[in-house]
């Protein structure tokens, strides 16, 4: 019997082989172009970006890891910067779920939304202090989930207690926020909002980063103790 050759669905196999060829460039050059955005924006704003690389696909997956993603519809996200754990988290997110990226660099803001198209994303150039008011103005109520990169111990200590006082107020009260830093500082303002906050470090990343996975957010009027 006479061997029938490949289905090429019409094209020639040189030039499906070429475009397949393509796609591990188009991502390389895509990684390269974030890479040096980062870089470069990191230079410019030290104190806000907080680390001249992306986060490495190791640690994304650990911070992402434990959580039932497809079970959460409204997210948040501050200080997504490239967005190496956004394009990640829509990956894991049911279709449904809407995801809201707070970010004050401009240079990250326009790289976000011209690079992931994705109707379940909104990204807001503004200040996470004012998280409350974002998620008003887009139609949000409190979130099954928060995440946060923004580098705290470089922040002023009035608004750092304001964004993280914000994001508490933010959760609904099984809500639960990741928090990846460069140092422990932030721990104890986490336990004054948290009942329940556990911290493990990733080694595998250029910079060894630490972890906080926190539970079961004491909101104000539950603290406060008093009716009304």
């Amino acid at each position: 019997m006479q061997a029938q050759p490949p289905d090429t669905g019409g094209k020639p196999i040189s030039e499906r082989n070429g475009r397949a060829g393509a796609a591990p460039v188009r991502r390389w050059l895509e990684s390269l172009g974030r890479g040096l955005l980062f870089a470069a924006n990191f230079l410019k704003h030290p104190l806000t970006v907080g680390t001249f690389v992306e986060s490495s696909p190791a640690l994304v997956k650990r911070l992402l890891d434990g959580v039932d993603w497809q079970g959460c519809r409204s997210v948040v996200e501050l200080g997504p910067g490239t967005g190496a754990v956004t394009r990640e988290l829509l990956a894991r997110l049911p279709p449904e779920a809407r995801l809201l990226a707070v970010e004050t660099n401009a240079d990250f803001v326009a790289a976000l939304r011209r690079t992931i198209r994705d109707p379940r994303l909104t990204v807001v150039h503004g200040s996470a202090a004012d998280l409350r008011a974002h998620l008003r103005a887009h139609g949000l109520g409190r979130v099954d989930a928060a995440i946060s990169g923004i580098p705290f111990s470089t922040m002023p200590e009035a608004l750092r207690g304001a964004v993280l006082d914000a994001v508490r107020d933010a959760l609904s009260p099984d809500g639960r926020l990741l928090v990846y830093q460069h140092s422990n500082r932030v721990l104890p303002l986490l336990r004054d909002r948290f009942a329940h906050v556990l911290g493990e470090t990733e080694w595998r990343n250029l910079l060894p980063m630490r972890l906080f996975r926190c539970e079961q957010p004491i909101h104000e009027e539950v603290e406060a103790g008093s009716p009304g």
